[in-house]
């Protein structure tokens, strides 16, 4: 069975959906609180709402913490990725691994994957990511560095918003967008 609840932070309210394996889901929010919770259910079809158990409490908490500058690590939240295909899992692994404040490329993580033609693959994996923040889709840049290819709401502004909120863009100030 799988649950979930929203909840909210400082970019808007977010949801998580998690079943007995760990998290199935996670959703930065969209336009309205509604539109955000359907988004969720989309792609946790069948999840009921419900209270988030300590287990998952703590894992909100981290999150709501990362929003609010907190350096916090996410990378012991276990996933239930048994519903993602096998090299989408080997992307976020990769990704999951990028640490606070930092950030890779496309191309760097299609290198790691053993072929630097796969970028496109890789951007297209973290485009569908369902475990957002958890696995930080967020510090995967372009070639250069470039602020490109976020889906979440908001896009790349979003996605800048999240690099400035963990201190990986120096060159900005966090003023920006406080």
């Amino acid at each position: 069975m799988t649950n979930f609840t929203l909840f909210d932070t400082t970019i808007g309210t977010c949801g998580i959906a998690w079943s007995g394996a760990g998290v199935t889901g996670v959703q930065l929010p969209e336009g309205s609180l509604a539109t955000t919770r359907a988004r969720l259910l989309h792609r946790n079809a069948g999840a009921e709402p419900t209270s988030a158990p300590s287990s998952v409490q703590s894992i909100i908490d981290s999150i709501i913490a990362l929003f609010n500058g907190k350096a916090i690590d996410l990378t012991a939240v276990q996933l239930d990725d048994a519903h993602v295909p096998d090299f989408n899992r080997r992307v976020y692994a990769i990704t999951r691994a990028i640490p606070l404040g930092s950030t890779r490329t496309y191309g760097s993580i299609a290198s790691e994957l053993g072929d630097p033609l796969l970028a496109q693959q890789v951007g297209q994996a973290l485009g569908r990511n369902p475990f957002p923040i958890i696995v930080p889709c967020h510090r995967v840049l372009g070639a250069n560095g470039k602020l490109v290819g976020f889906s979440a709401p908001g896009g790349v502004d979003t996605k800048r918003r999240m690099l400035l909120i963990e201190r990986a863009l120096p060159d900005e100030p966090l003023s920006l967008f406080s």
